[in-house]
């Protein structure tokens, strides 16, 4: 095994994980807890200022989306106007239609006037040549004295009056024709043009109004983008505000877990000191009963590690075997084996490997979680319940090398070490746990 390899994966896992590794010298145990403490003030520190970020998004996102809203209702007022001003244009160009129809009999009607207004003329002409070849109004006088009786003169005065008449009224009706045209002209001149004037004026609204309606969609487009990316950020800033929230729970059980295996290590010295004392005490009785030297030893228990890639993690008795069972009337999936025994009984690393996680779980207790590399393929072995453990985070391990003491921690139902192995990464699903009896001879 490349222990150097493994030194700096664990130095990484260190830092990515943000625990302390667990000191076994009391003289720095106050330290290594203030420091955790310290390392779990700073995560939740570093977590509030996440959520008064992630509450900074929400208002703003908040904020463009009544924009948004803004935005929809005055686009859904510019295809109305739009929609108006479309029906005045339709309006005003059938009014222009009728009118240019209007104008069209109008050319008839002046055309006819023309031509009257033109017969007019040549019988005025005729008239004025007949005048003046006669002598002009001599000539009237003539036709009165010519009268052969009185009776003759009234009659040619009559007619000389009706054709004086006449002429005047031809004249008249001339110049009313005339008069007539003009004004019929003008008028239907002057609807078309105001006509055509009103059309154009509604032509300049409708683009303006689709230009302005344009710049509200572009902005309602550039407002959609700006709150996909606040999404986006609020997003991250939640998963960050959660990885805050686990690396802080996982440093509380850090910090639990290590109390726990000072009291440990505490109460462990403690024995040792009462078994060297009664160690001491038993040698010094059996000399005196001997009046002699005697030689005594007192030996700590231990698990016999075996030869090969894996060990037994501890001794004791195979309480539960890997698989489906029955607990508590209900049954189950065992993902692992369990070995019970009394007493100060200390577990072993299964192979060589690194310490990815020790701490404390509610369910897992005391637990250490642990990688192996062999033959180029990943392993993890799982030690839950321990009553203490004494590797931290980072900790590279040889196999048969003491890492904790069996405990009945956690959910758990007597003293007893509940050991794991999956081939491969563990995960809450433990999808790839195996029976340990495949590749450990229990």
């Amino acid at each position: 095994m490349n222990k150097k390899y493994f030194m700096s994966i664990a130095i990484a896992a260190a830092l990515t994980i943000g625990s302390l590794p667990t000191l076994a010298n009391p003289a720095n145990a106050h330290s290594s807890v203030e420091d955790l403490k310290k390392k779990q003030d700073e995560v939740s520190s570093k977590k509030e200022q996440i959520n008064s970020k992630i509450n900074e998004k929400k208002s703003e996102i908040n904020a463009n989306i009544n924009k948004q809203q803004e935005i929809k209702a005055k686009i859904a007022e510019f295809d109305a106007k739009i929609k108006d001003t479309e029906n005045k244009i339709a309006e005003k160009a059938k009014e222009i239609e009728e009118t240019t129809a209007e104008v069209e009999k109008l050319k008839v009607e002046i055309k006819e006037l023309e031509n009257k207004i033109k017969e007019r003329n040549e019988l005025l002409k005729e008239r004025a040549r007949a005048i003046q070849e006669k002598g002009g109004s001599a000539n009237y006088l003539d036709v009165l004295l010519g009268a052969d009786s009185f009776g003759d003169f009234i009659n040619r005065v009559s007619a000389v009056n009706t054709i004086v008449s006449a002429d005047k009224k031809i004249m008249d009706e001339q110049k009313r024709d005339q008069e007539k045209l003009e004004k019929k002209k003008e008028e239907v001149e002057s609807k078309l043009a105001q006509l055509e004037n009103d059309k154009a004026s509604l032509e300049t609204l409708k683009q303006d109004l689709n230009s302005e309606k344009a710049q509200k969609a572009e902005l309602f487009k550039q407002l959609e983008k700006q709150e996909a990316s606040l999404e986006k950020e609020k997003v991250n800033l939640e998963k960050e505000s959660s990885e805050l929230a686990k690396m802080e729970q996982q440093i509380g059980g850090e910090i639990q877990a290590e109390q726990a295996r000072l009291a440990e290590l505490a109460r462990q010295r403690e024995l040792e000191k009462k078994r060297q004392a009664e160690a001491a005490a038993a040698k010094k009785a059996s000399t005196s009963s001997s009046g002699g030297s005697a030689s005594a030893s007192v030996s700590t228990p231990s698990t016999p590690v075996s030869s090969g890639t894996w060990t037994r993690p501890a001794s004791g008795s195979i309480t539960t075997e890997y698989g489906w069972d029955v607990l508590n009337g209900s049954s189950r999936f065992h993902y692992g084996t369990d070995i019970a025994a009394g007493g100060s009984v200390p577990i072993v690393a299964a192979a060589d490997g690194y310490v990815i996680k020790s701490h404390f779980s509610s369910s897992y207790g005391n637990v250490v979680y642990i990688t192996h590399s062999i033959n180029g393929k990943t392993f993890t072995t799982v030690y839950a319940h321990m009553s203490s453990s004494l590797v931290g985070t980072g900790t590279p391990v040889d196999k048969g090398q003491r890492i904790g003491f069996m405990g009945d921690t956690g959910y758990s139902f007597g003293q007893h070490l509940h050991f794991e192995l999956h081939a491969g990464s563990w995960n809450a699903s433990k999808s790839n746990s195996v029976n340990p009896r495949q590749y450990i001879n229990f």
